[in-house]
């Protein structure tokens, strides 16, 4: 099986270059040990400090400034030759872009394209809340949409990464001990986490739609996008839609992060592991 390989780099030149090698070194090992448990994915992540120099066979991950992004620009593309890419927003006064690049680098090895879709079950929203529905959908598979909210993430070695669904997520119904999202915050499948959506394209009238819990306070909602334009991948064209609705995407993620006990306590541990790996460093014999 090819081994993919991803490049954590920043452009900007003005975040903690301590960080962004840790960030890269706990996505790495997300995608090495967790990723792997649900889907059928061998990759690796490295930091590349020189974000003009990308070596070849890597998709990279470019930390990105974010008043240089053009709106609803964040997130997964396509870069040269349609390869894998992804943008992420990131400034030096706020951590909440290891989350988003966890996001974007876990949805870009799910599905390279930004087209794959998923049959299963419709979903419907029944007296505020989602139930199943009597049609079938095509999900676009978007690994952490549906529980991308900084209260569903978790720590390694002191970085917020995102969860993110397995492919049980797309089962007809719920099954007992089935694990739906890596940290068992999707309780069943198709559900969707305060602060998540999830997007299909419904064949019966070939028009996009999606379901949002962008509010955690209000009830869910259907939401009809319309005919995607066939020009950019679906991926692509739903995270513009997305952008242009002024609604919370990855970029708000980065810039806003909003589970503050969650960071904090990165901060402590990546303090502690810091202190530690000064005690085991090299030191010559006087």
């Amino acid at each position: 099986m090819t081994i993919l390989q991803v490049g954590l780099t920043d452009t900007t030149g003005a975040l903690d270059a301590k960080l962004v090698a840790a960030a890269a070194h706990a996505l790495n090992i997300q995608v090495m040990r967790d990723l792997p448990q649900a889907w059928d994915i061998k990759a690796t992540v490295i930091f590349l400090p020189d974000s003009g120099h990308i070596p070849s066979g890597v998709w990279p991950v470019f930390l990105v400034d974010p008043s240089q992004m053009p709106q609803g620009a964040g997130g997964f593309h396509r870069g040269t030759a349609n390869q894998p890419q992804s943008l992420v927003g990131a400034t030096p006064d706020n951590d909440g872009w290891t989350m988003a690049a966890s996001h974007e680098t876990l949805e870009m090895l799910v599905d390279p394209g930004g087209n794959k879709l998923q049959s299963s079950r419709s979903i419907t929203v029944e007296d505020g809340e989602i139930a199943d529905g009597t049609s079938e959908f095509q999900y676009l598979v978007e690994a952490c949409d549906p529980c991308e909210a900084e209260d569903f993430g978790y720590l390694i070695q002191g970085v917020p990464v995102s969860d993110f669904l397995t492919p049980h997520f797309y089962d007809p119904v719920a099954v007992a001990g089935t694990r739906y999202s890596f940290t068992g915050a999707l309780k069943k499948p198709r559900d969707v986490e305060p602060g998540g959506y999830v997007s299909w394209v419904n064949p019966e009238n070939d028009r996009v739609e999606q379901l949002r819990r962008i509010d955690p306070d209000a009830p869910p909602q259907i939401i009809d996008l319309g005919p995607a334009d066939g020009i950019t991948s679906l991926r692509e064209w739903v995270d513009g839609q997305m952008g242009k609705q002024g609604l919370r995407t990855t970029a708000e993620l980065s810039m806003a992060p909003q589970n503050k006990k969650l960071f904090d306590l990165g901060r402590e541990r990546r303090v502690a592991l810091s202190s530690i790996a000064q005690r085991r460093g090299f030191r010559p014999a006087t």
